[in-house]
């Protein structure tokens, strides 16, 4: 099973497992991970499950759709590395991938 690294807003760090097909905003949530509201459950419709990811990933990861930049651009803490999680499938290929949950708008 993949593993997936998950800094918390306080800079807590824990690697979790993941099932591959999930999403990594999915894998998060069903680690505890409460402070990633994922309010919309994953249909690209809200911003609360935005996440950092390590710049050493962002090159493995698919390309950004136009509605996921778009929500991202109403955050005040959007940065080159931002991401929605529940728009990034976790698969095998991102075994170790690092993010931190981004602060809260």
């Amino acid at each position: 099973m993949p593993k997936l690294v998950v800094v918390t807003r306080d800079g807590n760090e824990r690697t979790v497992e993941g099932d591959v097909g999930l999403s990594v905003m999915e894998v998060i949530r069903e680690n505890g991970f409460d402070e990633l509201l994922a309010l919309c459950g994953g249909c690209c419709s809200c911003a609360t499950c935005h996440v950092h990811v390590d710049p050493e990933w962002t090159g493995k990861l698919s390309a950004m759709s136009e509605d996921e930049n778009d929500l991202l651009e109403s955050s005040d803490h959007r940065d080159e590395s931002s991401r929605l999680s529940c728009q990034i499938p976790f698969t095998a290929d991102l075994d170790g991938l690092r993010v931190t949950i981004a602060a809260e708008d």
